[in-house]
């Protein structure tokens, strides 16, 4: 599967071989110890370090499930008549997908992909900047994506990466996609990081997004055995990062149950989140129905686990 698509998560490796993900990671280990592949929090990639980058057809495949769930929470938070930028990847892709139901958008963007996914939205305005094509992500870097994007000023920008940890911030394989990236987030007066639970604490070569200038983290729940990706969480919250975990119905905080067309997501946990902890609001209860707490103490993601 991994020679496949390039990655993998162990989530979905527990699923397809009908086992655990404690028997599942014991595997991958030892995979691992044999130079098969590299072990990712949360999952698994080819051998290739720092500066190894997933094709798109790769990417689409990995977390599928839980990118749906983010991109559905991650919708939630735009408004009508808003003014956003949005970068390139998978996740984006999704997000883009529903951002074309939000009357008076204007969506500027150097991801053709996100393009695509707004083309035939009748009320939502797509500014594309220049540059060059990058085949492997079908987004436009150098130069002069990021020329096009002096002067601009949006309420948000929308980034995904490679990787995500609290000591530095988002991440990415490729210099130029770096650059573009940067130059998106000073175009913001927020920045929201869309990244599933594979990417939290993995940590690739260029620093797009520094900890402290992210406004707030949209993920989903890291699997029950995956501390470090909990950790992480929690490190990141501790820096002010404003967290929002979206249910997958496999586990997830909330449960997951599907967001019909047109609906607004329920937010699983509330944005903004106080600094330091986590605050848990609206979250579904046993019978179907709502309930709503405020932790008064710092939380720790493993008390949401548990919730």
């Amino acid at each position: 599967m991994v020679r496949a698509n390039g990655a993998v998560s162990l989530r979905e490796l527990a699923r397809v071989v009908q086992t655990s993900e404690v028997t599942v990671r014991r595997d991958v280990r030892a995979l691992e110890a044999e130079g098969l592949l590299d072990r990712r929090h949360g999952g698994a990639v080819l051998p290739g370090g720092f500066t190894r980058e997933s094709g798109f057809p790769q990417k689409s495949h990995l977390a599928t499930a839980e990118k749906t769930a983010i991109a559905d929470l991650a919708a939630s938070l735009v408004d009508e008549g808003e003014a956003i930028v949005v970068g390139a990847g998978t996740t984006t892709q999704e997000l883009a997908r529903r951002l074309a139901r939000v009357p008076g958008l204007t969506v500027v963007t150097n991801s053709l992909l996100v393009a695509q996914a707004l083309a035939h939205a009748n009320r939502v305005e797509v500014v594309m900047t220049g540059g060059t094509l990058r085949g492997s992500n079908y987004a436009l870097v150098g130069s002069g994506a990021e020329q096009s994007l002096q002067g601009l000023r949006v309420s948000r920008a929308f980034l995904s990466g490679s990787g995500l940890t609290a000591e530095r911030g988002l991440s990415t394989s490729n210099m130029l996609s770096a650059s573009v990236d940067r130059a998106l987030v000073q175009a913001a007066a927020e920045v929201v990081v869309l990244a599933d639970h594979t990417k939290l604490g993995a940590d690739t070569m260029f620093q797009t997004v520094p900890t402290d200038v992210i406004t707030r983290l949209v993920t989903d729940e890291p699997p029950v055995h995956d501390d470090r990706a909990a950790g992480e969480l929690q490190a990141l919250a501790d820096q002010g990062v404003q967290i929002a975990v979206a249910g997958t119905g496999a586990g997830g905080v909330g449960g997951g149950d599907p967001v019909p067309p047109g609906a607004r997501p329920r937010r699983d946990m509330p944005l903004p989140v106080q600094r330091g902890r986590i605050v848990a609001g609206q979250y579904r209860v046993p019978g179907g129905g709502m309930a709503a707490e405020t932790l008064e103490r710092p939380a720790r993601v493993s008390d949401l686990r548990r919730r």
